[in-house]
């Protein structure tokens, strides 16, 4: 699993104070702790500062990686800000994200091949937009996903976002994504999945059950990245246990390492 610590993002509580007051301080001991705690990237998000978003994001890059030796998350809708970050970038960042919607594609596209980015794609086109159906959503991946190869991206540099939603709004969806995640990784294996897990709970009690269980059910399907809190220990916890059980830890020995180490909960 590949984890994206989800924390230094402005709809957040807090988080909107600190970058406004560039509490570097803040901001950076974040990222440390997330970085500790097992993320592999660091997720920076500024994105409900539309008015300095173009300013504030390469900061926020900037400050991450002084501090730790992890690459970046860079999570934007806007191309001009994703470009102002990505020039200040060390290593191989990760961008999210990009649709099959034309306009959006075009402009980041671009910068995926010019970084040689990681990126997140989510199953959106102009046709269908969020579609309620896996058959679609299946459709609208496997066309995204050509397209970006022939466009020179690699299969391993590409992490599909299934769009997990509410089942509170609409108890299917569960299934749909998990669907579309099996659907697409039979035709492309070797292409990753990634995708912001606490949706599917949103508006019902008990959510981190929810949200466990959930992750343990794409996982099976095919799931190899979340964005997530790090420092969920029951989360994290039932991650070494998922991919032991699924035959990703060799040995289980990450799953024996995190034992010692008193991380499993």
């Amino acid at each position: 699993m590949v984890i994206v610590g989800e924390k230094i993002n402005t709809s957040l509580k807090g988080i909107t104070e600190a970058i406004k007051a560039k509490d570097k301080e803040f901001i950076q001991e974040l990222a440390v702790r997330q970085s500790k705690q097992g993320s592999d990237y660091i997720d920076v998000n500024c994105g409900t500062l539309i008015d300095v978003e173009e300013e504030m994001l390469p900061w926020l890059v900037e400050i991450v990686q002084e501090v730790v030796d992890k690459p970046c998350c860079i999570d934007s809708p806007n191309p001009k800000a994703l470009e102002a970050a990505l020039k200040v970038h060390k290593g191989v960042p990760m961008i999210n994200s990009i649709t099959a919607e034309k306009s959006r594609y075009d402009d980041v596209i671009k910068l995926v091949k010019q970084y040689d980015a990681k990126i997140v794609a989510l199953l959106i086109d102009d046709a269908n937009g969020i579609s309620p159906s896996d058959e679609v959503r299946t459709k609208i991946g496997i066309e995204l996903i050509n397209k970006m190869y022939e466009d020179g991206v690699p299969y391993e540099n590409m992490y599909i976002d299934p769009l997990i939603q509410p089942i509170s709004t609409d108890s299917n969806m569960g299934l749909v994504a998990l669907n579309t995640i099996a659907n697409i990784k039979q035709n492309f294996p070797e292409v990753h999945f990634m995708c912001g897990l606490s949706n599917i709970s949103f508006g019902l009690p008990n959510r981190g059950l929810l949200n466990r269980t959930y992750l343990a059910m794409c996982m099976h399907a095919g799931l190899d990245g979340a964005v997530l809190d790090p420092g969920n220990r029951k989360m994290m916890g039932m991650i070494f246990a998922g991919e032991a059980l699924l035959n990703k830890d060799r040995f289980t020995k990450k799953y024996l390492k995190a034992h010692r180490k008193g991380l499993l909960e």
